[in-house]
């Protein structure tokens, strides 16, 4: 059994008696000599008594193996010389040299100072299992160290995993992209094709206008002719002829005004459109650009986060690598910020204008108001019941005096309860996708009810009318005036709308003249 941490003994080291005190060498200067000899002690710590010093000190080696070792050449090299332990306590007359041996179990538990010193500082270890007790640290280490690497291996494929997730989200965006420049092109294509019909629909009725005019001159100048060549004597049929030319040349004049004004509204539709078009295209490689640099700034987060989790080892190349990634993710977040800024400022601009033709289409709409459903563009109550199918259902079940006031009673049930926010028959469903849609739930108690009292045409009107509260008013849920083409079924455009105005105003030209 050794002390362990490894400590040897010295003993017989010289004193002499200064002030009534027993004095000897220091630790540091016989640590010195035994370093030179080889035996590498970490300190030499001399023992003290109330005498002052015993003349013993105690050494300690590093407690792993090549202490142990360096302890016991250390004791060999004292019983060589004939100066070990056997020899210290056997000797009668010690000579003046220093004894040594490395501190077993006998001098553990011997009485004195060195048995109290090496209690106090050690215990007892057999080689055998001071070699089981380093067998059970490295196997120990050992697992920490394959839990350490098992948890590493996670993490990386984690990151693995997280890598291939944004790798899907960023080819799922560039199709969406393409999809965009596809469609985006498309209605372009249509946008260019409907303008290419306007103007020569506008075209072709100027032509047919002057062309009337024209006939309408010459047949003015054959009458005149005709009334100067049999000299009509009646001075009111001239004088009416003569009216009726001033109101026909006026007539042209305001043709001719209201076709430059019409030419020149067509002009301006035109800049705004090709205006409206460089914007949208401005704002499509703007969201381009947006989009690619945050596909970048993800890039480099994720790298980020990669380097991160291998910046354990502490290589230098490693974190010179992420403060170059740190400092271009910084550049590439302010230049998204700038983008960002750019592009609110054109968004701003375009909700302007989107604002004036807002303006325009309620001008259109209050226009409209008073104007017959007959007519090919008009203004359609968006969320209002129609009464005819409940007037139908009405005389299946009362009689022809009833069915009037019935009629309108239910309708008017309906109307209201379409106003009620608290009743919203929809409900939402999923797409394979994941995209989340609103439809109508037919199986609502409400519902069922009309369509088994009153019929499929109530239904039909009640349902249609919930469907355009739903899409043009569902928070406010009261009736929603809109521009309405009549004769294709569809919500009518701000041209639409335009060209109804102008048909309108050259039939009442006609007909005034």
């Amino acid at each position: 059994m050794f002390v362990h941490p490894w400590k040897g003994i010295i003993a017989n080291i010289p004193t002499t008696l200064q002030d009534g005190k027993h004095v000897g060498e220091s630790g540091r200067k016989l640590r010195e000599d035994l370093a030179k000899k080889g035996f590498n002690p970490l300190k030499v710590q001399p023992l003290w008594n109330r005498h002052g010093h015993s003349g013993y000190a105690i050494v300690e080696f590093n407690k792993e193996w090549d202490g142990f070792n360096n302890a016991i050449m250390f004791e060999k090299s004292f019983e060589l010389d004939h100066y070990g332990k056997k020899d210290y306590y056997s000797s009668r007359r010690k000579k003046d040299k220093l004894y040594a041996w490395v501190a077993r179990e006998d001098d553990y538990y011997s009485g004195g100072l060195i048995g109290e010193y090496l209690r106090r500082n050690g215990d007892l270890k057999t080689v055998s299992s001071k070699e089981a007790e380093d067998r059970r640290k490295t196997s120990k280490l050992l697992t920490t160290l394959n839990n350490t690497l098992e948890t590493k291996n996670q993490r990386l494929q984690e990151m693995q995993n997280k890598f291939n997730e944004v790798s899907s989200s960023m080819s799922t965006l560039m199709w969406q992209k393409d999809d965009m420049i596809r469609a985006y092109n498309e209605e372009c294509k249509k946008m260019q094709e409907n303008a290419h019909n306007h103007f020569k629909q506008i075209s072709l009725e100027h032509e047919r206008n002057a062309k009337c005019i024209l006939d309408q001159k010459r047949e003015l100048e054959q009458r005149e002719k005709e009334l100067l060549q049999r000299e009509a004597q009646n001075e009111n049929e001239t004088k009416k002829l003569q009216h009726e030319k001033m109101i026909n040349e006026r007539a042209a004049l305001e043709q001719k005004k209201a076709d430059e004004t019409m030419f020149k509204l067509a002009e301006e539709h035109k800049r705004d459109k090709e205006k409206l078009h460089r914007e949208i295209i401005k704002l499509e490689k703007q969201l381009d650009t947006r989009q690619g640099l945050e596909l970048e700034i993800q890039r480099l987060r994720g790298a980020l986060q990669v380097m991160e989790h291998m910046n354990g080892d502490g290589d230098a190349d490693t974190k010179k690598r992420m403060e170059v990634i740190q400092d271009e993710l910084k550049e590439k977040e302010e230049e998204l910020e700038d983008l960002e800024d750019l592009n609110q400022a054109l968004i701003i601009k375009e909700r302007k204008s989107n604002d004036e033709l807002q303006d325009a289409r309620k001008e259109l709409i209050t226009a409209f108001k008073d104007v017959s459903t007959r007519a090919h563009i008009g203004v359609k109550k968006m969320g209002e019941v129609d009464i005819k199918p409940f007037l139908v259902a009405a005389k299946r079940k009362y009689s022809a005096k009833e069915a009037d006031v019935k009629s309108a009673e239910l309708c008017t049930l309906w109307q209201d309860y379409l106003r009620d926010p608290s009743w919203h028959p929809f409900k939402i469903l999923k797409d394979k996708e994941g995209n989340c849609k609103e439809i109508l739930d037919e199986e609502d108690e409400k519902l069922v009810e009309l369509k088994t009292e009153l019929g499929d045409e109530a239904y039909n009107a009640v349902t249609m009318a919930l469907k355009q509260m739903n899409e043009y008013n569902p928070s406010g849920r009261y009736v929603v005036p809109e521009l309405w083409n009549f004769n294709e079924g569809r919500k009518a455009t701000l041209t639409d709308g335009v060209q109804h105005l102008l048909n309108k105003w050259k039939l009442h030209k006609r007909r005034r003249y």
